[in-house]
């Protein structure tokens, strides 16, 4: 689950970190009233969606020249004209895809000066099964092309979890840096408050890009994105509180209500699975023979006829789907509850479009019957490579 880049740095405000005030807003009317709450004479006006690059961002709306979804305003009228432009149009980004998402929120913020900007985020470095630092002095810049182009710039720390941050810790990412004076103070402080706040809230990822070093020396968390694990929300209700939905794919809203690990994707041939590396192995199998995946979608190994059918439901919901291929191994999960799913489903919504089903394991020859007396157009498949080959001929 992700968060605005506004709620994040309350949540780090809340363990210490140092963030500019600012208020959020819903509102151009609000605009005038939040802008005048802050110091000055310097504001930044933020569009709020969940999706980086914000700044170097278009409008749809606006034309190629417009600015960007980050501006600077130097009066209390200039943050109230960029929040008129800006909210209710549709930001484009780089990781937004064409269709970009519509600005609901703005977050209003005071503004900084900045000698430099630097990169950090926390996420679990699974090549040592550690939480890790990953910094660099290339702030404010894609860390994707500083890695690409420059990697000797990016320094991983990675944190023993019976220890903490150390000092030693605190120190390799100082030099990292090349911090001085109260930024090193001030480093002391933050790096374990933000280590702390990544492990107490089960985050999966926080990334702060930049963190500044203003003028006077100090540092500041200048922007924030905190993403937190799904299976650990249920403690966490505060964190659940924030979610916005919003800013979320109906269609993975609907699977999380039945416990689905459903992912949308750009392709037009749907995809019901049931364990993640066959889900894997069928979207690598259909990319092989020259289509693309629509989804994502891991039934799991214990999902009931109610839950196959929901999987199909949100599945056939996507108008890009050109056709659907079910594959499915029966361990636990037994091939005839899968295929009682299916025709279920099929007889509930429809099918508009070509279904291909490879059944194996546990009750496959049930499982078959039941979908070949069904009287549905389904086909069938022996194999996954078998499976593969008849959707991406059906679709085309």
């Amino acid at each position: 689950m992700n968060i605005h880049e506004y709620q994040a740095k309350q949540v780090l405000k809340g363990f210490g970190a140092p963030v500019a005030s600012g208020v959020a807003i819903t509102s151009a009317s609000e605009a005038e009233a939040a802008a005048k709450q802050l110091p000055g004479p310097l504001y930044v006006v933020k569009s709020q969606i969940h999706a980086g690059g914000r700044g170097k961002g278009k409008f749809k709306e606006l034309g190629p020249d417009a600015k960007g979804g980050v501006r600077l305003a130097k009066s209390v009228e200039e943050a109230v004209s960029h929040s008129k432009e800006m909210l209710g149009n549709t930001l484009v980004t780089a990781q937004t895809g064409d269709a970009g998402k519509q600005v609901n929120r703005l977050y209003i913020e005071d503004g900084a000066d900045i000698s430099r900007e630097l990169y950090l985020s926390l996420l679990v470095d699974r090549s040592v099964g550690r939480v890790a630092f990953v910094v660099s002095t290339e702030g404010g810049m894609d860390i994707e092309a500083v890695a690409h182009d420059t990697p000797e710039k990016i320094i991983t720390v990675a944190i023993d979890p019976a220890a903490g941050v150390t000092d030693a810790d605190v120190a390799a990412i100082t030099k990292a840096y090349g911090l001085e004076g109260v930024a090193v103070e001030d480093g002391k402080s933050l790096f374990p408050a933000l280590y702390k706040a990544f492990t107490e809230k089960d985050m999966a990822l926080l990334e702060v890009n930049p963190l500044i070093v203003m003028t006077d020396g100090h540092l500041r968390v200048l922007d924030a994105k905190c993403s937190f694990d799904g299976n650990a929300l249920f403690r966490h209700d505060d964190m659940k509180a924030l979610r916005d939905e919003t800013e979320e794919d109906a269609k993975e809203i609907e699977a999380s209500k039945w416990d689905l690990a459903y992912v949308a994707l750009d392709g037009n041939i749907g995809c019901m699975v049931n364990g993640a590396g066959l889900a894997m192995a069928t979207m690598d199998i259909i990319k092989l023979y020259g289509k693309e995946p629509a989804n994502f979608c891991d039934v799991g190994g214990g999902a009931n006829k109610e839950k196959v059918a929901a999987a199909f439901k949100i599945i056939t919901a996507d108008p890009a789907v050109q056709g659907i291929l079910v594959n499915i191994f029966g361990g636990i999960m037994k091939c005839d509850v899968i295929a009682e799913g299916v025709v279920a489903a099929v007889k509930e919504v429809g099918l508009k479009v070509p279904l291909v089903v490879r059944l194996e394991g546990t009750n496959v020859e049930l499982g078959k019957k039941i979908l070949n007396e069904s009287g549905l157009a389904i086909t069938a498949a022996d194999d996954l490579d078998d499976a593969a080959k008849k959707i991406v001929a059906a679709v085309g």
